[in-house]
C-alpha cells in the first residue's frame, strides 16, 4: 500500500470518474491516469491484492460493488456501505484502538440522486480525539472523514503513511488538483468534520475467489 500509493503521487484529480447513473447503464471503469479520493483508495487496494491484470480488475470490481456485481445500484455509493461490504468480504477490518473514545450516530443518507434514502449507523473517533488515535495507525491504513452534514456519512478518504512518529495521508485532493501527501494534522486543522473512521487492509488469500 505504501509503495503503490507513492507511485501515483502527482497524478491528476479527476471529478466523477465513474460511468453510470440511475438513468444510464453502469460501465466498469479502471483507470490509472486520474482519480477522485474513492477511486484512488480502490485502485491502490486492488493493486496491492492483485497478482495479475485480471486479478486487479477482479479485486477492483469486488471492492467497488456489492458482491462484485457491476450495477449502478450495487455500487458502494456511501462510504459506510463501502466499509461494511469490504469488511464482510474480508478485504479490510476495523482497527482495534483501546482507550480511544467512540462517537455513535444515526443518519439518513440521501445525497445520491436516484437512490432511496438509506439509514446508517456510524461509529467514529471524534475529531478532538484523533491525536490519541494516531498511535494505532500503520502505513496502509485507510482513513475516512465523517461529515458534519446530517444526510451524508463521509466526505473524504485517504491512505495513512507513517514516518517514525509523523503521520501523513496520501489522497486525491480536489482543492490541489492531484494526488498529494500531507501531514494528517494539517488536513485535520483545515477541515470541519465530526470524526474519523480507521480500517486496515487484510492480506489477500492465495487463491482469489472472484467468480461472484
Amino acid at each position: 500500500m505504501d509503495v503503490l500509493s507513492r507511485h501515483f503521487l502527482g497524478h491528476p484529480y479527476q471529478p466523477n470518474p465513474l460511468i453510470g447513473s440511475a438513468d444510464t447503464v453502469e460501465v466498469f471503469t479502471a483507470s490509472l491516469d486520474g482519480f477522485d479520493c474513492v477511486t484512488y483508495l480502490e485502485t491502490i487496494l486492488a493493486l496491492a491484492r492483485a497478482s495479475s491484470v485480471d486479478d486487479f480488475t477482479g479485486w477492483l470490481r469486488k471492492i467497488r460493488y456489492e458482491r462484485g456485481r457491476i450495477q449502478w445500484d450495487r455500487r458502494n455509493h456511501y462510504m459506510t456501505l463501502w466499509i461494511r461490504n469490504n469488511v464482510r468480504e474480508g478485504i479490510i477490518r476495523p482497527v482495534s484502538m483501546p482507550a480511544v473514545p467512540i462517537l455513535r450516530m444515526e443518519r439518513v443518507l440521501n445525497v445520491v440522486l436516484g437512490l432511496d434514502p438509506q439509514p446508517a449507523r456510524l461509529k467514529c473517533v471524534p475529531k478532538p480525539a484523533v491525536p490519541r488515535l494516531e498511535r494505532y495507525m500503520q502505513s496502509g491504513d485507510l482513513i475516512f472523514f465523517v461529515s458534519t452534514r446530517k444526510h451524508l456519512d463521509v466526505f473524504h478518504a485517504g491512505i495513512i503513511v507513517r514516518d517514525g512518529k509523523k503521520v501523513f495521508m496520501r489522497h486525491a485532493s480536489r482543492t490541489r488538483g492531484f494526488v498529494v501527501e500531507q501531514e494528517l494534522s494539517e488536513f485535520l486543522k483545515a477541515n470541519r468534520m465530526a470524526g474519523v473512521i480507521l480500517v486496515r487492509p487484510q492480506a489477500a488469500p492465495r487463491r482469489v475467489g472472484l467468480s461472484h
